[in-house]
């Protein structure tokens, strides 16, 4: 694993990925400091950190757009196949080294408060907190991105498929907001969701057979979950829809709440999309 570590993170900075990443995020950092803590005489830094948010949404399809596709294009993959080491430590091998180059920019934002602590009272454990927070919502946008990029060997097809993943992510609070709240609504937005997930279990197994079951139960239970509570769910789909935001997690700590749920909210979609990496891995190995 160290040694697919060291040839993605060395392949970032020997080609201009890893500078335009770091680039992208550090010239708006800047550019929002000026804007909000400089021009705006505030020396609370979490709020251009919050800003920075959309912009993570172009940049780190940059960053992951190249680490599984660019090897199925290559044909190198096969020689991955090769090499005595499990699809799962391919993975963290590649996951890990993107993790690396996202830490750089995030480490050189930790110098920003301390310059503005000159101009006014930091609140340091928010900032630093938030900061924290960005970094992790960050990894967990990174393991999205590498999924993506395992499911097609187009580096320019993956980047845009990773954008609308992640803008829809953003936005998804507010999408939600246009499903009725009545009980009936969220059902029937329950139940796409399923047939959706069912769809997508197939793309990854091909396996018709477990596909189908798999989204028969999952049928099922919702319709039989309704039946007997209704009333419960009254506004759910528009409830559930804003906690899977990767996004609007983050919003708590940047009102001084270090929110564990969110923590742990973040490893938990970091686990379940690396995990999805590695079957997707898995099914080309053995395609």
């Amino acid at each position: 694993m160290k040694a697919i570590f060291n040839r993605e993170f060395n392949s970032y900075f020997n080609g201009v990925i890893g500078y335009v990443f770091s680039a992208v995020i550090l010239i708006f950092a800047g550019i929002y400091t000026v804007a909000t803590n400089l021009k705006g005489a505030m020396a609370n830094f979490e709020y251009t950190i919050v800003q920075l948010c959309i912009i993570l949404v172009i940049a780190v399809p940059i960053l992951t757009m190249r680490s599984v596709a660019e090897e199925r294009r290559q044909k190198t993959d096969i020689l991955l196949y090769s090499l005595p080491l499990s699809s799962a430590k391919i993975v963290l091998g590649k996951y890990f080294a993107m993790l690396a180059v996202l830490a750089f920019p995030v480490i050189v934002l930790a110098c920003y408060p301390l310059i503005l602590a000159s101009f006014g009272e930091v609140p340091f454990v928010t900032v630093y907190s938030t900061l924290f927070a960005f970094f992790l919502m960050g990894s967990t946008l990174v393991s999205m991105g590498l999924f993506v990029s395992s499911l097609t060997e187009n580096q320019a097809f993956a980047a845009a498929l990773c954008i609308a993943v992640l803008l829809i992510n953003y936005f998804i609070a507010n999408l939600a907001d246009f499903v009725p709240a009545a009980a009936s609504a969220s059902f029937t937005a329950f139940v796409v969701v399923v047939l959706l997930l069912g769809i997508i279990m197939y793309l990854l197994t091909k396996n018709t057979q477990v596909s189908i079951i798999f989204t028969i139960i999952c049928e099922l239970t919702l319709t039989g979950a309704y039946m007997i509570w209704q009333a419960k769910f009254y506004g759910l789909f528009s409830a559930v829809i804003s906690r899977l935001s990767v996004f609007d997690r983050f919003y708590s700590f940047v009102t001084g709440v270090f929110d564990l749920t969110s923590v742990l909210y973040y490893i938990s979609v970091i686990f379940i999309f690396l995990f999805l990496t590695v079957q997707s891995l898995e099914k080309r190995r053995w395609s």
